[in-house]
Formats: structure tokens, C-alpha cells, sequence
């Protein structure tokens, strides 16, 4: 038999080292188990203490109890026996390749790629718990097609698709780990994230692949730190003697402001970290380190090493870490009650692990020493969580899990080729069929099963275990133990958008956060009412706030733009929400606008009274000079106008958007042809007055009414116009006030609004041009004069009405138009009459014919 480092054979009542009764044959079937850094490695003394991480013990006892569940179910595999061999290579790639070739070979003399009837029946390697080492064992095992069950993540060399045929993984894909990773940032809103990884080809693989997440998702890694890589027991004297200058502690504490790390935690980058962790602990202020989330890769495990004796343990008080999804074990703990220090003597390792985890040395140990002598009365459960865990570990269930997905497979092969395994010839059972590892591939590729804990085993086509992952929340306590929390998962195969869940009431977060989910940005949040603007020549995550411009806001955090308002709403004075916009109109109730009403009855009961004066007046000479039909024109008119101000008043409607600027065009347009009609007939009188003159047969009435008629005409062509191309109509303008929502009567068409002022324009100038002429003549009651100061007003009114009204905005508008009507009304009514008002209530003698006759004398 070749010579074997540390090899473990535990003896049950169903499995001896020899031979195994089948049917009066004999058969044996082995799984060759690797361990990783387990023992103390023979050239690593550090600190007087060996270099082994004492709770992979569970890994070995989770072995043994999945062979003898699998060798004391008679569905599985009956009457044959499985067996195995335990080797620990030390994380060290020539006693990897040393134990395999070991193992495979027979003779004294080890022969590489020989293997001489190897009567050990190897049928399966499960290991190794790193990817350097799995990649080891398969280097030489692909070379025979032997199965390889890995419970460590796989890293191969390349991306390429069973690029090693004979290896499965019972671990899920490693993408959804990084899902996983990446869920958890968004969710908790951390976009500033420090990353740590060893600088190997895993390591490598890690930051590659998270850092293009984390940028496709708004996420900036602060930093890539680099831990020093450890390729022999030189390196680990430098790491902890630091003889090597001290600069990567120096650069390592540099990165400390950030709050959250993610890290790929496999065992080597965890030692490293945790030596620099403790060297920061003693040699600068201990709380640097502290009030940290670490967010740690399926391969953190917290394990007493000698570092780990060392450092503070509450460091890692509140992290998280992605664990290969589990579940409880029936019968797992009953059978480590029963490991004590008696445990068989084929069990090398068993002295490795206990002697340090309880502090004393086994009955036939040859060292002396200030400890005793174990008493036998130590117990597992007693050691706190760092040495041992009595709950079976993720990488433990994953072990567990590997022995019973080979025994399904060779079950199956079993049950499949049972009649072409053994033939009766003359009653003897002789074996016809050679079992050969390289038989057991389909079978185990294709398994399909349900374990013990009721978890479905099945392997994709990459070879990998679909799974998912436990979300774990790690609570220390000063006694330097922990506890597992299980707060979430990451499970590919949930129904999508639930395959990431997380429940935040059950976290406990590092006691420097006093309980309050941390916060990992570039910089202070922007709050609502602001936006983020880009800082230039820094990380994406990394911004300015900006307020909000007018018209926007931000009810969020963090939003990269402001958004605008509704147009029935408007922002508040912090620009963080909408505020619905006051309606804007001349309301009847309000104190303008009943100011205005008063104002408009009053100047409409002046001029009814006036109308009613010159009606009770019409036969007095003062009257009758100038046209009484045209007076009485014009002072209806100017009623009329002073009244139809109503119409801009209260919550426009149809009627009144369609009489509001027709009627105040047609109605003033009469008012102005009355004067101008007055004035041309003051003109012909004066020239008819002239021998010979022919202008006699124009002047009258008629005339007077056709200039009255054909001037008013235009103007309701005019309007008519308007209302068939584009009529006037209710509206909301929400633009041009802030605050408030302007209910106004649009115009439709603005240009044949302008047109109807136009026309007027155009009237009143042609009268003010015939009045200036005709101020001069010689006539007691002549009005040139005072239409020529009346269309002054006029024209300066509503010159004046253009800029204003484009200026104002909302209801102020309909006041600017209403006081231009009432002034310009006003205008005409007082210049034109308070003269007559004067002369037939204050000085009635004037008004007599003898006092015209003086006057022409």
C-alpha cells in the first residue's frame, strides 16, 4: 500500500478495513476526501502555536456521518459498503499532488500516470475546500475520468464551459452570488464601496466581475485594495513578523472612512485581513477599524487561527455574508455527542483538534507541557462557536451533501446494471463486471434527489448545484462567540423579482451604528429639493447638489433631475412637492372686483342720469345745436360701454368669452362715429353757410346716420369675422403665474383681437384729426374743441392699454382692459357733457337762442 500523509479510516459496524460481503463476492467502494489547512502544517510555527483552523474538524465528522447514513440505509447501495480515506494537503500543491498519486497507486514505489489494481476501488474525490486546490487534484484525477465533487467555488483557468468535464460543484452558480452582493448594495443604497480581494486569480476574477456590476448599477467601487498574496511559509513569517515595510498597513488604514467592504473572504484573504485588522487594533486607535460592514463571500467562515485568538472579535460585529443555502441535519448532532478524545485511533486528526480546543493533551501524548491531561469529559458543545459549531456549516452541508449525491450515483449505476454485474453459473455468483470510476459520470450528472433536510439535489449543466444562497447577519458577543442570523437569501429559481429577499428587523448592525442602518456615499445625500450635478474628475457616485430651478422639485433623495410640477400645480418654497395652484379669475366676491362693479354702476347711473337730463332738455337750444339724435347716440352708447364691463367680471363662460371683446368693439366704435358724425356735421354746417356753396344738400340727419351706421358696420363685420374664424372660448393658462391657474377667456385669434383695436384706433384718430381742424369755429356750442380734448384722452388711453395689458398677467389683465373701458368712456362722456351738464343745470340762461345770436354777432 502506498504511503498515505494523515490518512483517516473509522471503523463502523458496517464498514471494516477489508473486505464487504456481496452475495458471496466481495467489493469495496471508496471516496477519497481532501482537507484543507486543517492540521499543523510541519514548516509553519508561528507564535508557538500551529497554523490550523480547528473547526474544519466539522468537515471530517460531516463525512463520516454522511458514509455511515448512507451505509445504514439498506435502499442505498444494499450490502455494499462505502469507505474513504481523509488527506490534508495544507493548502500546498505538492502535497496535493503527493496524496493523490499516493492513494492511486499500490506499490512502494510511486509511478505517476500507473495504476496497478488498485483493489481500493477509488469511485470518487471530494475536495478541495479552495479552488487552487480542487484545480490541483483535478490536474491528475481527469487523467483517470474519476468524479470530482467540489464544495468550494471553482475558478478555472479560462470561462470556458466544462472546460473539466469530471469536476461538480455543490455550490450554486457564483453569478448569483454576485447578484446577490449587488441586490444588497441597491437595496440598502450604499453606493460607495470599498473592495478587497486577494491578488490571485480568484481574487482577480472577483473585483473583475463585481466592479462592472457595481458600474452598471450606480454603484462606485471607493477603492480596490489588494491583499498580499502568501505562496510560502516565508510570506507568512513576513505577514506576521512584518519584516516587510509596513506600507501595506499604511495604505490599508488610508481606506478606512469607507463604512461598507466587500470582500472575496476565502481563507487565505481572511487571514491577511484579519493580521492587518489586529495590527491596527494594536498599533493605532482600535475604533478605526470599527463601525464597518463587511459584506463576505461564501467562503467566510469565522474560525479560531492564531490571528483570530488575537483580534478583537466584535469587529465583525453586524456582517453579512453569503452562505450556500442549508438547512438542518436530523441526526447530525446526536452523532458528534458521541466524539470524545476516545475516538478511534485511525483518526489522526483528532489530537490535532482537540488538544488545542480545550487547552489539554491527550492520555498517550508525549509532550509536556503547563497544560493537563484531558480528562475525558470534554464535550464539543461546550467550545464557543470560533472552535466548533455543534448546527452543521454551510461547507460542511455541501460535504455532506457531495457523499450522498455519490451514492445516489452509484445506486442508480447499480440498480441499472445489476443483471450485467453478476451471472449464476453452476451456482456460483462470479463477477462479470468490472465497476470503473470513469462509468459513474451520467449517472451522477444526471442524479435527481431530495436529502435528509428535505433540500432537492440537482446538478445544471455546468456541472454546479442548483441552490441558492442564505443571507447571514453575524452576532458577536464579548466572550469572543457569534451567532448566526439568517436575514435574507439570494434563490435563482423563486418566481422573478422575488428571488432576492431581505428582512431588515432582524439585523443587527456594529454597535457604533447605535442600531441605525448605515449610510456609504461619496458624499452627503442631496435632499429633496435639490438635484445631483456630476463632480468633475471624480467617480460617478460622487456629486454636487444643486436647488431645484423654478417650476421643479425633488421629493426624493439622490434624484439626478428635478421634474416638473403638473401644470394645476406648482413647487413650494422648498421645491420638495407639488402644491395644487389657486384658480385666478375677477371674482365678483372679492374686494377688486366689487370696487369695480361699484365703479361701473356708478359712471352707468352719471350717464343715465345725463341722458335723462338732455331727454328732459331736447327742445333747449343747448341741445338741439349739435345733432339730438346724435347726442342721444352717443350717450346710450357710452351706457352701453360702461355696462358691458360686466362681462370681464367673475369665472369666464362661453357667452360672456364671445360678447366680452365684440361687444366692447362694436359699442365704442359707435360712441367714436357719433362724435366723428358730430363733427363732420359741424363742418358742413360752417361750410354750407357759404353763398353758393353745395354742401348744403349734405347737410342732416342722414348724413349723420350713415357715418354712424357705415363706421359701426365694419366693426361688426369685423367681430363677425372673429367669431367664424376663431371665436373667443373659456381657458386655463397655467404658465404664466406660479402659483395660480388663470381662468380667462383666450382670445382664438389674437390678430383679429388687435384688428378690432385697430379699427377703433383708426376711428378715434380720424376723428381727432377733423375736431383739431374744426376747434376754431365761430360757434357758441360748437364741440370741436372739446371732442378734439376727448379723442386726446381717447387715443392716450389705449395707446397706453397695449404695453400695460402684455405686461400684466392673470386677472390684473381684465383690470387693466376694464379701467382702460371706464376711463376711455369716461373720457368722452366727461369732456363732451360736464360742458352742457354745466350750462343746463348751473347756468341756464346761457341756454337760450339770444345768447347764440350774441356770440355769432
Amino acid at each position: 500500500m502506498c504511503s498515505m500523509s494523515h490518512p483517516l479510516h473509522i471503523p463502523y459496524e458496517y464498514y471494516q478495513e477489508g473486505d464487504l460481503i456481496i452475495g458471496g463476492m466481495t467489493s469495496q467502494l471508496f471516496i477519497y476526501f481532501e482537507a484543507l489547512s486543517f492540521a499543523e502544517h510541519p514548516k509553519t510555527k508561528l507564535t508557538g502555536e500551529p497554523f490550523a483552523t480547528l473547526k474544519n474538524y466539522q468537515h471530517v465528522l460531516a463525512l463520516a456521518f454522511a458514509v455511515k447514513e448512507v451505509n445504514d440505509n439498506s435502499k442505498i447501495l444494499p450490502n455494499i459498503s462505502l469507505g474513504f480515506h481523509i488527506y490534508d494537503s495544507y493548502s500546498n500543491a505538492k502535497l496535493t499532488y503527493q496524496n493523490i498519486l499516493n492513494f492511486l497507486c499500490t506499490s512502494k514505489k510511486m509511478i505517476p500516470n500507473y495504476n496497478s489494481n488498485n483493489k481500493r476501488n477509488l469511485m470518487a474525490v471530494v475536495g478541495g475546500l479552495d479552488s487552487e486546490t480542487s484545480l490541483h487534484i483535478s490536474n491528475i484525477i481527469n487523467i483517470y475520468k474519476i468524479p470530482q465533487v467540489t464544495y468550494s467555488f471553482f475558478v478555472p483557468l479560462t470561462d470556458e464551459t466544462n472546460q473539466i468535464p469530471s469536476i461538480y460543484q455543490m455550490v450554486p452558480n457564483e453569478a448569483n452570488q454576485y447578484k446577490g452582493i449587488l441586490q444588497l448594495l441597491l437595496y440598502f443604497q450604499w453606493t460607495w464601496v470599498g473592495i478587497v480581494a486577494l491578488r490571485n486569480n480568484k481574487g482577480e476574477r472577483f473585483v473583475q466581475i463585481l466592479t462592472s456590476l457595481l458600474s452598471q448599477n450606480g454603484i462606485c467601487p471607493a477603492f480596490i485594495h489588494w491583499l498580499p498574496t502568501l505562496t510560502s511559509s516565508e510570506d507568512m513569517n513576513d505577514i506576521f513578523y512584518m519584516t516587510r515595510p509596513r506600507e501595506y498597513l499604511a495604505l490599508f488604514l488610508t481606506k478606512m472612512e469607507v463604512n461598507i467592504f466587500t470582500i472575496n473572504a476565502d481563507t487565505h484573504a481572511m487571514f491577511v485581513l484579519k493580521w492587518f485588522l489586529y495590527l491596527a487594533q494594536m498599533e493605532v486607535m482600535p475604533e478605526i477599524i470599527m463601525g464597518k460592514v463587511w459584506i463576505l463571500t461564501a467562503e467566510w467562515d469565522f474560525s479560531f487561527q492564531t490571528v483570530d485568538k488575537l483580534l478583537d472579535i466584535k469587529v465583525f460585529h453586524g456582517a453579512l455574508s453569503f452562505n450556500v443555502k442549508t438547512n438542518e441535519i436530523v441526526g447530525f448532532q446526536n452523532f458528534i455527542h458521541f466524539v470524545s478524545s476516545n475516538w478511534p485511533e485511525e483518526d489522526d486528526f483528532i489530537r490535532v483538534f482537540w488538544e488545542p480546543a480545550f487547552n489539554c493533551l491527550l492520555s498517550d501524548s508525549k509532550l509536556d507541557g503547563h497544560t493537563g491531561r484531558c480528562t475525558g469529559q470534554e464535550k464539543l458543545e461546550n467550545l464557543l462557536a470560533p472552535f466548533f459549531e455543534m448546527t452543521m456549516t454551510a461547507q460542511s452541508y455541501s460535504i455532506y451533501n457531495a457523499v450522498l449525491a455519490v451514492a445516489q450515483a452509484l445506486h442508480t449505476m447499480y440498480s441499472v446494471k445489476q443483471k450485467d454485474m453478476l451471472t449464476l453459473v453452476e451456482g456460483d455468483i462470479k463477477e462479470s463486471f468490472s465497476l470503473q470510476p470513469w462509468q459513474v459520470h451520467p449517472f451522477l450528472r444526471s442524479i435527481s434527489f431530495n436529502n435528509t433536510a428535505g433540500d432537492f439535489i440537482q446538478f445544471n449543466e455546468r456541472g454546479e448545484l442548483e441552490t441558492g444562497f442564505d443571507i447571514i447577519n453575524w452576532v458577536t458577543f464579548l466572550n469572543q462567540s457569534f451567532q448566526r442570523v439568517k436575514v435574507g437569501g439570494m434563490d435563482p429559481q423563486a418566481s422573478p423579482g422575488t428571488e432576492f429577499t431581505i428582512n431588515v428587523e432582524l439585523i443587527k448592525w456594529h454597535r457604533a451604528f447605535n442600531q441605525v442602518q448605515p449610510l456609504s456615499v461619496c458624499n452627503d445625500n442631496c435632499h429633496p429639493g435639490y438635484s445631483r450635478r456630476k463632480k468633475e474628475e471624480a467617480a460617478f457616485c460622487c456629486y454636487d447638489c444643486t436647488p431645484c430651478p423654478e417650476r421643479k422639485i425633488s421629493d426624493k433623495k439622490d434624484m439626478d433631475d428635478c421634474v416638473e410640477c403638473p401644470e394645476d400645480e406648482y413647487p413650494n418654497k422648498d421645491h420638495n412637492r407639488c402644491i395644487p395652484k389657486f384658480l385666478n379669475f375677477l371674482s365678483y366676491n372679492e374686494p377688486l372686483g366689487i370696487t369695480v362693479v361699484l365703479l361701473v354702476l356708478f359712471c352707468s347711473l352719471i350717464t343715465a342720469l345725463v341722458l335723462g337730463i338732455f331727454v328732459k332738455h331736447r327742445n333747449t337750444p343747448i341741445v338741439k345745436a349739435n345733432n339730438r339724435d346724435l347726442t342721444y347716440c352717443l350717450l346710450f352708447s357710452l351706457l352701453i360701454c360702461f355696462l358691458c364691463s360686466l362681462l370681464f367680471i367673475g369665472r369666464p363662460q362661453t357667452v360672456t368669452c364671445l360678447l366680452r371683446q365684440t361687444s366692447f368693439g362694436i359699442i365704442f366704435s359707435v360712441a367714436v362715429s357719433s362724435l366723428l358724425a358730430k363733427t363732420v356735421t359741424v363742418v358742413l354746417a360752417f361750410m354750407a353757410t357759404k353763398p353758393g356753396s353745395q354742401m348744403r344738400k349734405w347737410v342732416g340727419n342722414q348724413l349723420a346716420c350713415s357715418i354712424v351706421l357705415s363706421c359701426a358696420t365694419v366693426q361688426v363685420v369685423i367681430c363677425i369675422l372673429w367669431l367664424y374664424i376663431a371665436p373667443p372660448f373659456p381657458g386655463l393658462d397655467s404658465k404664466s403665474m406660479t402659483e395660480e391657474i388663470v381662468l380667462e377667456c383666450d382670445e382664438g385669434s389674437v390678430a383679429m383681437f388687435y384688428c378690432v383695436l385697430g379699427y377703433m384706433g383708426f376711428l378715434a384718430a380720424v376723428t381727432f384729426a377733423v375736431a383739431f381742424f374744426a376747434r376754431k369755429l365761430p360757434n357758441t356750442f360748437n364741440e370741436a374743441k372739446f371732442i378734439t380734448f376727448s379723442m386726446l384722452v381717447f387715443c392716450s388711453v389705449w395707446l397706453s392699454f397695449v404695453p400695460t395689458y402684455l405686461s400684466t398677467k392673470g386677472k390684473h389683465m381684465v383690470v387693466v382692459e376694464i379701467f382702460s373701458i371706464l376711463s376711455s368712456s369716461a373720457g368722452l362722456f366727461g369732456c363732451i357733457f360736464s360742458p352742457k351738464c354745466y350750462i343746463l343745470l348751473l347756468r341756464p340762461e346761457l341756454n337760450c337762442k339770444g345768447h347764440l345770436v350774441i356770440r355769432n354777432t
